[in-house]
């Protein structure tokens, strides 16, 4: 563990951690007063009841969790949705139903994952003209399909 982090935790649910040694993620949970009933291409704002003070050469990225999407449909829209290090406010995950069908979120379901990164701040040299590439300016699907 590279960064210690300070966390409010306002939900009766166990703070967020890593399942194992090998995951890069931390399941965070739903904190909800009743059940959410998401229809078919409803997108909600799901509570966590999680404030953290990320400290300032990192970032916070939510992302879906796999299961969730393959299982339910359940995917986070805004992803990776990015939590800057001078927020202070509450962790909330944006869920979207990609399913035909109503998907029930209840409290303490685990809805997304939250994974540190490391961030580097850039600065610009402005030019006249950039260097040329193989690549140069080909867009999206330029290299083909095959």
């Amino acid at each position: 563990m590279s960064a210690t982090v300070q966390i409010v935790n306002n939900s009766h649910h166990p703070l967020p951690s890593y399942a194992t040694a090998g995951a890069s993620g931390m399941d965070i949970r739903a904190f909800l007063e009743a059940p959410i009933q998401l229809e078919p291409m409803e997108r909600v704002l799901i509570p966590t009841g999680l404030f953290i003070s990320i400290p300032e050469n990192l970032e916070v990225q939510i992302r879906p969790r796999s299961g969730l999407a393959i299982k339910q449909g359940l995917t986070c829209l805004n992803t990776p949705g990015t939590i800057d290090a001078d927020y202070r406010g509450e962790i909330k995950v944006i869920l979207i139903n990609l399913s035909t069908e109503v998907q029930s979120i209840q409290d303490g379901d685990r809805i997304a994952q939250m994974v540190f990164q490391k961030v580097e701040k850039a600065g610009w040299d402005l030019v006249q003209q950039l260097d040329n590439t193989e690549r140069g300016d080909g867009g999206f699907g330029h290299t083909g399909k095959q």
